[in-house]
């Protein structure tokens, strides 16, 4: 592990997304173009150029610190980075068209707001003190706060962004907060420095819990975990769906990887303090997520409590650590719920996709009444998002259902036993409303004999075939996927 106080090489990811952002701004406020063109190939020229960096750091293994222990390159943080640089893409591509018919792009301000707020999980996913995790939470959430109301004149949006921005700001107070009383009974800012003063036992523990509590809340509301979750089905639907989809997928892996390092990495040894705080998340998530989804008429705000019970299942496979430091069983369930984060952001980017596919100038595919007699409108649509919704809902052979049984089997290893019968329990339940879409698709009759989407160019729907297609194959053989989690967990816990 390379220690060096300004090594600027480990964090040039970092640094070429910045500089690119500020190029990106500049040429884009000199563009008269209505497409956007020319700031929509920079942007995946620009995705491509950091997946190849991070690749290369990777593959010769740069890992070490810098800026005096504020910035880690590690295996966890490379595989993040791809998995965030994929996401963004993704979401770019499956967006060109929807945003350009909603005229959405006349401004230029929405791939800049993209990509800064990439950096922002970028240093979040990275960060090794909680100076460099508030400021890349910050960075992210403003621009997100933005991208949420980027159509000024529609008032849903405009709702869910007011909306979105107190909460985030009460959130963000909360981690702020805590991070104060942490710091305040540690005197160190720097989570390994925390751990280490934990460790020691000479602190007093009192600052130091209600620290904790108010942690554990900041973090539960950007994961959009239950109680803290008001926020998530309200701006999901609030949203043109291209920015559902940029909250949807990357900002989960960011809020993930700032929950494990801040637990784990730095209050590793509170465990008994923050562990009974997650189950308790959990159980709520589980079961307002999945009973509340059935209610559901709209498939945005469907889709929104469904993620509130997928974050339930991470928030088990978090909570499922060894209380007296099995390194080979915390890499296990922490590797088991880094498994179940990629794959359902994996699973998400192809859901929200066929949305905007299926979304034409004039009408929103948001209801699930739209999707009646989708089988008879377009057949391969139909096929692939009921590989989705069966994913989703944790059905063999899909990625979903590895995802859960590992969650599952960290659960049993560790003794809860009560817990997975719940996991499952409410995993049947939730079982109900996906399987209502599939029904609506195949059995219901059409409301509009009009195509299923209107004629896109065909690199989004190549990829989202390929997406599509990967959840069945990373389902059939998720071994690989499973070995590099392992192995960025292994290596993160060992630091």
């Amino acid at each position: 592990m390379m220690q060096s106080q300004f090594d600027f090489g480990l964090a040039a990811p970092e640094i070429i997304l910045t500089v690119m952002g500020m190029v990106i701004l500049i040429l884009d406020a000199l563009s008269s173009g209505a497409r956007r063109t020319l700031a929509y190939g920079l942007s995946l020229v620009t995705l491509a150029v950091l997946a190849a960096v991070s690749f290369w750091q990777w593959n010769m293994g740069l890992v070490g610190e810098t800026f005096f222990g504020m910035y880690i390159a590690d295996p966890l943080a490379h595989l993040l980075k791809m998995a965030s640089y994929l996401a963004v893409a993704l979401t770019l591509v499956y967006g060109r068209e929807y945003m350009q018919t909603r005229d959405m792009l006349r401004g230029g301000e929405f791939y800049v707001l993209v990509l800064f707020a990439l950096l922002g999980q970028m240093v979040m996913i990275s960060a090794g003190n909680f100076l460099t995790i508030y400021l890349g939470l910050e960075l992210m959430s403003l621009a997100l706060y933005a991208l949420v109301a980027i159509r000024r004149d529609h008032a849903q949006s405009t709702e869910a962004a007011m909306k979105y921005f107190v909460l985030g700001a009460l959130a963000s107070g909360f981690m702020l907060y805590g991070m104060s009383m942490l710091y305040g009974a540690t005197g160190n800012l720097d989570l390994r420095n925390i751990a280490d003063a934990v460790n020691s036992g000479q602190i007093d523990y009192l600052p130091l819990t209600f620290g904790v509590v108010f942690l554990v809340a900041g973090l539960a509301f950007k994961l959009g975990a239950v109680p803290f979750h008001m926020w998530v089905p309200d701006v999901y639907q609030g949203s043109p769906t291209a920015v559902t989809l940029v909250l949807a997928a990357a900002p989960k892996l960011a809020a993930f990887a700032i929950t494990l390092r801040i637990l784990v990495v730095g209050l590793g040894d509170l465990t008994t303090d923050w562990q009974p705080m997650l189950l308790i998340l959990a159980f709520l998530s589980l079961a307002i997520g999945n009973l509340t989804a059935i209610m559901q008429t709209n498939f945005k705000r469907m889709l929104a409590y469904s993620t509130i019970s997928h974050m339930g299942f991470i928030l088990l496979g978090l909570a499922s650590g060894s209380l007296d430091g099995d390194k080979q069983f915390d890499t296990e369930s922490y590797g088991s719920a880094l498994f179940y984060m990629l794959t359902y952001v994996l699973t998400t980017l192809a859901t929200f996709g066929l949305m905007m596919l299926m979304s034409r100038e004039g009408h929103e595919c948001e209801d699930i009444s739209d999707l009646k007699g989708l089988n008879r409108r377009s057949p391969w649509m139909a096929a692939l998002l009921l590989l989705l919704m069966c994913s989703l809902a944790g059905l063999p052979p899909l990625v979903g259902f590895d995802a859960k049984l590992l969650i599952l089997q960290t659960l049993l290893k560790s003794d809860r036993l009560w817990l997975a019968v719940v996991a499952v329990l409410f995993s049947l339940i939730g079982a109900f409303y996906y399987l209502r879409v599939i029904k609506v698709m195949y059995f219901d009759e059409p409301e509009t004999a009009a195509p299923a989407m209107e004629p896109v160019w065909w690199v989004p729907r190549s990829l989202i075939i390929i997406n599509g297609l990967a959840v069945l194959v990373l389902g059939l053989m998720p071994n690989d996927l499973l070995v590099l989690c392992l192995q960025a967990m292994r290596a993160t816990l060992a630091f």
